[in-house]
This record gives C-alpha cells, structure tokens and sequence, in this order.
C-alpha cells in the first residue's frame, strides 16, 4: 500500500516502533533488511544531545540508513528544538524527527516531565512540537499515548493541537500511562485519532501476527502500522505483515538454524559496533527471545545468560546449533 509523509513516500505502511535498549543500529538494519518503510531510534535525550553528551551521540550516529526516524525526548522547547537542529545538522539521511509524548517510565514522565507526562499540558505540547518543526527541515511526528490514565483520556484533542503546531504525523499508542504496557490496547481511539486528524497516523499496540496488522489498518483506517515488542526475537515479522498486506500472501516461518542464523548475524552487527563484551551483554535479551520457539532449551538458555566471554557465547551457540539438528 502507498501512503507518504510529506515528501517521504514509501510502498508498504509497516513500521519499527522505537524501544529503548532495543532499536539500536543493528536491529534497525535487521528490520530494514526485513522490508520496513521506517525504523525508529531508540529514545535520545534532547538535554544529553545539546551537551554533546557521546554516549547519546554514539546511540545514532550512523551514516548507512536511509529509512531513519530520530526520536527525541524532553521537556524543555528551545532544548528539544536545538537538539533536532544538531541532530539534522550531523546526521546524514535523517528522514523524519519523532517526538516522544509517550514514555511511561517513571524517570522520563515523572522526573523529568518529558514523555507522556507532556499529555497533561496542551499548551506545552503545541510549544515543543511547534519549535521543533520551526527548527528543522525534516517532517516531523509525535508519538503519544491515550492519555495519563483513565480519567484523562485526551489523545484526540492532543492529536489536534499537534497537527494544529505543524507535525507531519502521529503515532498512537492507545494505553494510557497508568496501563503502562499491561491490559489491552484500544484501537478505537486509534479510529478516533484518524477521524480528527488530516496528517498521516500510525497505529501501535498489540500488533502479535499478521491477521493483528490487517485488522488495526482495516478497523482504524489509519495510515500504517508501528510494532515494537513483536519483533523481539522475530525480525520476521515485518516480512510476514508487508507481504500479508501487500499481497495477501503468507509466507513460511523460519526454520530454527534459520533463526540461529539470525542470531549470530546479529551478535556480529552488535560486534562491529561496539566492543565485543558489550555485544555479548546487548545480544542477550534478544538471544533468548530468538529462543523462544526452539523446544527443549532451558538449560542452554541459562548457558547463554550466562556467558560472559565471546567463547563462553559461541560454544552455548554451537550447542544449539547440535541440539536443532536433533530436532529435525
């Protein structure tokens, strides 16, 4: 399906969602590879990019992508407008800023009233939003949340003010920051958000198969779709959705030495950009989520939890490769 964003204009309407600890470089190029039209950073603090922060520079500053959202967080109006500036100023082939107005993390909506505690003030949202589009010269999309809980449910009327300040696009995320990531997500409000807005809105919040996917984009109407934790261990799929939304087709699951495969690729993207010990540490979480659907690894899970040395990693993943031969 073809839908675009201002000037950016693409084939298929799936999307990375950003996930803080996740959406780095090399799971982005993983998702790239799979087909997705735009990949989110993770979250990038505004206060740690104008203090030239590297460690927040490092996060992003990859010239290879062609398909990268940049997303900024923090409370402060001339702070997140400075922030995008140098960030498009430094980064080559940004193709969109994205705003957080949805973080429920404690120390992003609490502490430093960034994220979704932005929901509570309209005024404040229009500010940021509208200093940051006067700043840059990439389209630029929120992403928000329901509300900041139950009795505060105002996405709709957020979602006006933001179109209203001059962004490009919105993303929802229909739980409130009280839910956080628990019960369910209510699509309606995405319905909602689509029907009072003329910008493109992206849909996010339990998106688990392709049948998930058809069903938001069929019962929103909203413009594409934005996964996150599915993709978690199964890059996957994002293939399987623009191919069951493109052509109705659905294609085969990856056998399990094509999901070691992946996971060893993986751990090399992660090896060549950083040090071999911090790969092994950020391969973990999505080892075992690899893992998941591969019978009978209990053991060689806690193996691989366990190392802590690029031998100690690749003799657990030579083990698995033994122990899936067994299983064919």
């Amino acid at each position: 399906m073809k839908w675009n964003i201002k000037n950016l204009k693409f084939d298929n309407n799936v999307i990375l969602a950003p996930m803080a600890g996740i959406t780095n470089h090399s799971f982005r190029n993983i998702v790239s590879q799979m087909g997705a039209c735009l990949v989110y950073s993770e979250m990038i603090s505004s206060e740690a990019i104008i203090r030239n922060n590297k460690k927040t520079w490092d996060m992003i500053n990859n010239q290879d992508e062609n398909n990268l959202v940049i997303q900024i967080f923090g409370g402060n109006k001339d702070t997140m407008a400075k922030s995008a500036k140098l960030i498009c100023e430094n980064i080559k082939n940004v193709s969109m800023i994205d705003i957080n107005m949805g973080c429920p993390v404690p120390k992003v909506a609490v502490r430093s009233q960034a994220g979704s505690s932005l929901l509570k003030d309209k005024n404040k949202v229009f500010e940021i939003v509208n200093a940051v589009v006067n700043a840059v010269n990439v389209p630029v999309s929120v992403k928000i949340r329901a509300g900041w809980n139950n009795d505060n449910i105002n996405c709709v009327e957020i979602a006006k003010t933001i179109e209203k300040a001059g962004a490009s696009a919105i993303a929802i995320h229909p739980r409130t920051r009280e839910q956080g990531y628990s019960g369910v997500a209510d699509w309606n409000l995405i319905k909602q958000v689509k029907e009072a807005v003329n910008i493109p809105v992206i849909g996010n919040g339990d998106i688990k198969n392709i049948y998930d996917a058809k069903r938001m984009l069929e019962e929103t109407k909203c413009d594409a779709i934005m996964i996150g934790r599915s993709t978690i261990g199964n890059p996957w799929i994002i293939k399987e959705c623009i191919e069951y939304l493109n052509n109705n087709k659905e294609i085969e699951k990856p056998n399990y030495k094509e999901i070691l495969d992946m996971l060893v690729y993986h751990y090399n993207l992660l090896k060549k950009d950083t040090s071999i010990r911090k790969a092994i540490l950020d391969i973990k979480p999505h080892a075992l989520a690899y893992l998941k659907n591969i019978p009978n690894t209990k053991e060689l899970k806690k193996e691989l939890a366990l190392s802590k040395t690029e031998k100690d990693f690749m003799n657990c993943i030579e083990k698995l490769y033994n122990h899936i031969e067994n299983l064919i």
